[in-house]
């Protein structure tokens, strides 16, 4: 069985992947008479022809190591996950090799910050770490076939 280490967030890490959501080091704006920072659109919604949908998933959680098994992706929309508690948790992505995922990354995302998959990016299911946690999700509802999920060899996830 391979074994991965988690790797730090960083936007340009995970680039090809996705965007990071968290403040900018500087509000694009001041809003609401400047009581409120804007950091402004951090990430698109791709939709391809659906509408895009906020939902809250409710997921159980991982303990380290953790053997991840199974990978999808939502080719016709990207997917946002947005914590609503105050936990660090795993994203589990992986490259797209002709069709099928090759070798998974894990990125530790901080507190209070989420991330925006792109369309077609393969990815573990949420895995928060120690407690079950509480997502917001912005993603695609419409129709065609926007989930692909697959068996992998399991790879071991440790610090």
């Amino acid at each position: 069985m391979d074994t991965i280490r988690i790797a730090p967030l960083t936007p340009e890490a995970f680039a090809p992947f996705g965007e990071v959501l968290a403040p900018k080091p500087a509000p694009d704006r001041m809003i609401n008479r400047g009581r409120c920072e804007r950091h402004h659109a951090l990430a698109t919604v791709q939709r391809m022809g659906g509408e895009a949908i906020i939902s809250i998933f409710r997921s159980d959680p991982v303990a380290l190591p953790y053997e991840c098994d199974l990978l999808e992706r939502h080719p016709l929309g990207s997917q946002a996950f947005m914590p609503m508690g105050p936990d660090a948790w795993l994203s589990v992505v992986a490259p797209d090799m002709d069709g099928v995922p090759g070798q998974p990354l894990a990125f530790l995302v901080p507190p209070g910050v989420g991330v925006n998959l792109h369309a077609g990016v393969w990815h573990g299911v949420l895995t928060p770490l120690d407690r079950a946690a509480d997502f917001l999700v912005v993603d695609r509802e419409g129709d065609g076939t926007n989930l692909q999920e697959v068996a992998i060899p399991p790879v071991r996830i440790t610090r």
